[in-house]
């Protein structure tokens, strides 16, 4: 990984093979730097109730900290409930937040612009 992608793991998770450099490359560009965190259930719950102020771990989470900046916070047994709600493999579902939390930093919410623009990078990486 370059520097503009740093992958932490602060679990004992292994974690599969997922391009999030490219991936990031795509949606953000080149020049975006992006530190993505691999979070226990407890540190993710932690920034959900302080920042969204609800009270339970979620899969991921995007902080955007200026244009060119970001975070991804992920965690790894919620994403693994979620890939079975929404039928896919843990490691496809994976790369399909980690392309859902990439747009989020891009500036979009929820809503037909911001599925078309992840269907695209979906498509683009297989997933």
């Amino acid at each position: 990984m370059s520097q503009n992608c740093i992958v932490s793991n602060k679990t004992r998770n292994v974690i599969p093979f997922v391009p999030f450099e490219a991936i990031k490359n795509e949606v953000l560009g080149t020049d975006y730097v992006l530190s993505v965190a691999i979070v226990t259930p407890v540190e993710i719950q932690k920034l959900n109730l302080t920042y969204r102020n609800i009270n339970k771990p979620t899969d991921i989470l995007s902080f955007p900290l200026s244009e060119k900046e970001g975070e991804i916070y992920i965690c790894i047994s919620e994403t693994k409930k979620e890939a079975v709600k929404f039928d896919r493999s843990y490691e496809n579902f994976l790369a399909f937040i980690f392309i859902h939390g990439c747009v989020h930093l891009k500036g979009y919410d929820h809503g037909g612009t911001m599925e078309g623009i992840e269907e695209k990078i979906r498509n683009k990486f297989k997933v």
